[in-house]
């Protein structure tokens, strides 16, 4: 029996919130700690003896609050950390005045470095996010999301970012309807940030010139390599120009959505689903080296169109998917996890995919994913 896929999946929803709430239970904790150290420290001091000093325990309390609480909160609880202080010094039987001026010195100073690291990591926080932000604003520029519909078919993309740093990386794709067919690729170029984005914009600006003037998806593809060697040829950098190169899929849709023709240039094998069918690899013929290697190795050898059934789906995804891990260290299948599933919308199925990564990863996802879904009507 096929099980019902989309934006909630029973069982994604059911693993997901568990782990939310789990999550949620966790901050509520770190929250209290500071608060807690507090009422740890006042009870240690009153059960033992006035020579043994409890300041560790409210020390601690404004270098917990640090990273978890704005400059305010954490100023807030370095003053009540400093009361406590003070207020032991009232309910104390016997007490020193030079220990008093020790235990005074010890919180207002580490209050201090305190509300000093508050401030460095908010600032670092914010600097991170403008760059993520610039960076993504930027990618979005240069691959914005395809049309919806093109003719016979039904196109969904999304772009999911690793949440590393500030950086975005190299996957891209780009979708263009012309006389000979829908054309599209979808590839990985090197790199990270800012650089990777110029990197992209080389790669899709080389695409959307040659996907209307090639006779056909291979001379488009060859037409790539040539501009993909004449931009790493470019770079002065001797690492950059042997590293140069880039892992890509090309595929053609017919006019009326039924075959595409694949050629392959050592990315990861695009995945067929059709209604009643387990889900399969689409690599036809021969795959050859990413781009800007086939001078080494030679081209491709490209197999005849693969016919498409009414209602069939072709997932298009970089190696962010497959090489995404669970905490055993076991790479994420697709073939396995959409066995058996069903997707009323390309978009059900990208949801799906998404949630079903996180999950299989614990959401810690640590390279780029984008994903292409193209269905025939």
């Amino acid at each position: 029996m096929l099980r019902r896929g989309g934006p909630v999946d029973p069982e994604i929803e059911e693993a997901l919130g568990s782990g939310r709430r789990w999550f949620h239970y966790a901050r509520m904790v770190l929250r209290v700690l500071p608060f807690i150290a507090l009422v740890l420290g006042l009870v240690y001091d009153g059960l033992t003896p006035p020579d043994v000093t409890p300041v560790p325990f409210f020390a601690a309390a404004p270098l917990i609050a640090a990273p978890l609480y704005t400059l305010r909160a954490t100023v807030l609880i370095g003053l009540l950390a400093t009361g406590c202080i003070l207020t032991m010094e009232l309910i104390r039987d016997a007490n020193s005045p030079a220990l008093l001026a020790t235990e005074l010195f010890t919180v207002v100073v580490v209050s201090v470095l305190s509300c000093v690291m508050n401030t460095a990591v908010h600032r670092v926080d914010l600097r991170l996010a403008s760059a993520r932000q610039m960076a993504e604003a930027a990618m979005r520029a240069v691959m914005p999301p395809p049309q919806r519909r093109i003719g016979a078919l039904r196109i969904a993309s999304r772009y999911e970012a690793a949440l590393q740093e500030a950086n975005i990386g190299g996957d891209l794709y780009a979708v263009h309807d012309t006389p000979h067919g829908v054309r599209m690729v979808l590839g990985d170029v090197r790199g990270k940030g800012m650089e990777a984005v110029a990197a992209v914009a080389v790669v899709v600006g080389a695409f959307r010139e040659v996907a209307e003037r090639a006779d056909s998806i291979e001379q488009a593809a060859e037409h790539m390599e040539q501009a993909v060697v004449r931009e790493r040829d470019r770079r002065a950098v001797e690492l950059e120009q042997q590293e140069g190169f880039v892992p890509a899929v090309f595929a053609e849709f017919s006019q009326d959505g039924r075959s595409v023709s694949i050629v392959n240039h050592g990315h990861p094998p695009p995945l067929l689903l059709e209604p009643g069918a387990p889900p399969r690899l689409l690599d036809p013929g021969e795959a050859g080296s990413p781009l800007a290697l086939s001078e080494l190795t030679g081209p491709p050898r490209p197999g005849p169109p693969v016919p498409l059934r009414p209602g069939a789906t072709v997932l298009f995804y970089t190696d962010g998917l497959t090489e995404a891990r669970d905490e055993e260290g076991v790479f994420y299948d697709p073939v396995a996890r959409l066995e058996g599933r069903d997707f009323r919308e390309p978009e059900d199925l990208l949801q799906f995919l998404s949630e079903d990564v996180a999950l299989h990863s614990g959401g810690d996802v640590e390279d780029d994913m984008a994903l292409l879904v193209v269905r025939t009507l």
